[in-house]
């Protein structure tokens, strides 16, 4: 690395906002370094419930703007990513004597349909739970319910994916690597950085600095930057549990508890029903995160008043918890705290200009970036026009309802590909998933098997495209393998992985 080349952008995190800011950044012709101190997504940005959605509740909290853009958001990154994005349809079971009265369900509902441009997603529906089939699970007390459409998306894929488009576009990505410090000097920022595994150190020069580190944007201002008292965000706590499948139904279940918070309950990886989430205030390390015995507790006996059969802790697989860096409004309750978005530049006339970037959701995260880009621009001149809405996401080239015809044709190209397989492999690399199977004629052809569908090949593609370092990263962010290796499956793969490395180029 040459420590005299001055970049335009540094960017410190490789969450969403990140992510979704240097490949913006890049694709306008700025040059862009992004620093991430573990891997992609490894902290709030997988944790999340994995939904592209409006935010039917915030309506109650008047964040109309927030809603509003959050909503026209779907059909754009659902055109951007069909392969990792796509339409859900979230059944709301209604009681009387519920938290929310008919009415104002109704009136949210029919403000989420038509304040939001909606075009490709079905409106909003009344059903008869004596009659739906999404009545079969639930207690026979629920006997209506409304229908209504969102999206849901794979969270971790969705930001690698950024990432690897930033680097298409000419970003230099670094993963692994933390900013040690960070100082102005002569009208630029001077950026140490350190691979948190081989303790190698580099300085980078850059005109701006953007500080998206999520819920460690506080600490690496006063760690990096050697400031006191930084206190910008909230951290809010939020928790998931996943059990074995409790419904057959492709949709997802919306359920009100009585303590007025909202709970989902949502078909993930064929196999499994994703319940969540908790919100309550955090106050230690977010790396050091784990859901409690009282949010188990708590998901456990909300969704059991709505399931004919209980939710009960043995029916638990797995499970994560992530910390959200709200923006700290002086909310009394966490579910309360605002999650709008809030960007702050501080320096200018002379100093190196820096933008921290406060709160933010997955479905907002384009328009953060857009947002983003005009600080910049404001602040070290303007490149290029807005591009993202119209682009495509790596893979995502192909109609958005198009998914099964690309199932079948990597079928068909690939007949040795068991049927699960293939759609698999298409949901998670869409159109690259031909590339990565290129001149392999039999599943012998794939190489070692690690358990599951997990082949060789995909490891190898993962490791060179997308940033792999270790078995974690591939099981649990890139691939959600995790959920059918074993432990010593598990380890044979780090094991490969880390010889893979070692291994002279």
């Amino acid at each position: 690395m040459d420590g005299n080349v001055i970049r335009d952008i540094f960017v410190i995190g490789g969450g969403i906002n990140g992510c979704g800011i240097a490949r913006d950044a890049a694709g306008r012709g700025y040059s862009v370094v992004l620093a991430e101190m573990k891997d992609f997504a490894s902290g709030t940005s997988s944790a999340s419930t994995k939904l592209i959605h409006g935010g039917l509740r915030y309506l109650e909290h008047y964040e109309f703007r927030l809603v509003r853009e959050a909503l026209m958001e779907r059909e754009v990154l659902w055109a951007m990513a069909p392969n990792v994005i796509w339409p859900m349809r979230f059944v709301l079971p209604f009681q009387k004597g519920g938290p929310r009265p008919a009415w104002l369900i109704r009136l949210g509902l029919f403000l989420y349909d038509y304040i939001g441009g909606r075009k490709l997603l079905p409106a909003t529906r009344t059903v008869d739970l004596t009659k739906d089939p999404a009545g079969g699970p639930l207690k026979k007390l629920f006997h209506k319910a409304f229908e209504y459409s969102d999206g849901w998306v794979d969270d971790a894929r969705l930001v690698v994916l950024n990432a690897r488009d930033a680097a298409d576009r000419g970003a230099d990505i670094r993963t692994g690597t933390k900013v040690v410090t960070a100082r102005r000097e002569n009208g630029h920022w001077n950026v140490e950085t350190e691979h948190v595994e081989t303790g190698e150190r580099e300085t980078f020069r850059a005109r701006m600095l953007v500080n998206a580190a999520g819920p460690w944007v506080d600490k690496v201002l006063s760690s990096a930057f050697g400031r006191n008292d930084v206190h910008n965000v909230r951290l809010v706590q939020g928790s998931h549990i996943v059990v074995k499948k409790k419904f057959s139904d492709p949709r997802a279940y919306f359920f009100q508890n009585p303590d007025g918070r909202i709970m989902f309950a949502i078909p993930y990886q064929e196999e499994f029903t994703l319940i969540g989430t908790t919100d309550r205030d955090y106050q230690g390390d977010p790396r050091d995160v784990r859901i409690s015995d009282e949010e188990i507790g708590y998901l456990c006996a909300s969704a059991s008043e709505y399931f004919a059969e209980p939710v009960t802790r043995d029916d638990i697989v797995w499970t994560y918890s992530g910390v959200r860096p709200l923006f700290d409004d002086g909310a009394s309750k966490a579910q309360e705290a605002t999650r709008d978005y809030v960007l702050k530049v501080e320096g200018g006339d002379g100093q190196a200009p820096l933008l921290n970037i406060f709160g933010g959701k997955l479905t907002t995260y384009r328009r953060l970036a857009e947002s983003a880009l005009e600080k910049i621009s404001e602040s070290i001149g303007a490149k290029g026009d807005r591009w993202t809405a119209q682009s495509r996401l790596p893979g995502g080239d192909f109609k958005v309802d198009g998914f099964d015809a690309e199932v079948k044709a990597l079928s068909s190209r690939f007949a040795f590909l068991a049927p699960a397989h293939a759609r698999r492999l298409v949901r998670l690399y869409g159109t690259r998933a031909a590339v990565m199977l290129d001149g392999a004629k039999t599943i012998d052809d794939l190489g070692r098997h690690f358990g599951s569908d997990l082949y060789e090949c995909e490891v190898r593609w993962l490791m060179k495209e997308e940033w792999a370092r270790h078995a974690e990263d591939v099981l649990w962010r890139r691939t959600k393998r995790g959920l059918h290796l074993t432990a010593a499956e598990a380890a044979a793969l780090e094991d490969y992985m880390a010889a893979a490395q070692a291994a002279p180029h």
